[in-house]
C-alpha cells in the first residue's frame, strides 16, 4: 500500500513509518504546507497537531484519499460528513495501542460494579492537548463524568490508569506506553480494514477489535 504519512518527522511518527515500511507499505513523509499534494496515495496517516490535522485531513479527502488519523484534540464530525459525501473513510482513533483499548474496555466492564472512578492520564510535555483523547474516550465509556487529572513531564510516553473505588476496596486499571512502536500495531490493523469500512467517520480502535 502507499501511503502518505502526515507527521512522518515527529516521535511517533518516525516510530510508526519504521513498522510501516518493515511490512512492505510504501511510505511517503508529506511536509506540512497550504498545499499538501496526496494524490496516488491508497491512503493518507495523520500523527501531527490538533492544528494541523483537519486542514491535512481536509487535503487529503479533497484529493480522493482515506485517512487514518491519530491526531486529537479536534473535532472530526464535519470532515466524517465530507468523507461519507465522497465515499471516502475517515477512521480517527485517540490510541492505536491495543493495549489501551482492552484498558478501556475493562474500565467500562468494571464501572457497573463501582460507584465512583477517576482516570490519571500521563503525557510526554510535547503533548498539546490535555486531556487526553483516551481519557476523554473513557470517561465516556464509563459515564459519571469522572474526574480527569492530565500530568505532562519529559521522561513519559503515554500512561492512563483509571482508578475505581467503593466501601473498602479500589480497583486500579492501569495502561502504559514505553515505546511510540505500539502505535504502529493499530495503524497497521486501521490500514488493513479500511476498504471495508461505511464511507464517512469512524472512531475509536475498538470498533476493529472483536
Amino acid at each position: 500500500m502507499k501511503i502518505a504519512f502526515f507527521g512522518a518527522e515527529g516521535k511517533a511518527g518516525a516510530a510508526i513509518v519504521r513498522r510501516l515500511e518493515a511490512a512492505e507499505h510504501e511510505v511517503r513523509g508529506i511536509e506540512l504546507g497550504d498545499e499538501p499534494d496526496v494524490q496516488g496515495c491508497d491512503a493518507a496517516v495523520d500523527f501531527t497537531t490538533p492544528a494541523a490535522a483537519p486542514g491535512n485531513v481536509r487535503a487529503a479527502l479533497d484529493q480522493g484519499v482515506s485517512c487514518v488519523v491519530g491526531t486529537t484534540g479536534w473535532d472530526p464530525d464535519e470532515l466524517g460528513a465530507l468523507a461519507a459525501q465522497k465515499g471516502l473513510r475517515l477512521f480517527v482513533a485517540p490510541n492505536f495501542s491495543t493495549g489501551a483499548v482492552l484498558m478501556m474496555r475493562f474500565a467500562r466492564e468494571a464501572a457497573a460494579h463501582f460507584p465512583r472512578a477517576e482516570i490519571v492520564e500521563l503525557h510526554n510535555e510535547a503533548k498539546k492537548d490535555a486531556p487526553s483523547g483516551t481519557a476523554k474516550t473513557t470517561a465516556d465509556l464509563i459515564g459519571g463524568s469522572p474526574a480527569i487529572h492530565s500530568v505532562r513531564l519529559p521522561g513519559l510516553v503515554a500512561h492512563q490508569e483509571v482508578i475505581f473505588g467503593s466501601e473498602g476496596q479500589l480497583l486500579t486499571i492501569r495502561h502504559d506506553t514505553t515505546g511510540r512502536e505500539s502505535f504502529a500495531d493499530g495503524v497497521l490493523l486501521a490500514l488493513q480494514k479500511l476498504p471495508e469500512l461505511p464511507p464517512g467517520l469512524t472512531f475509536g480502535l475498538e470498533t476493529l477489535i472483536s
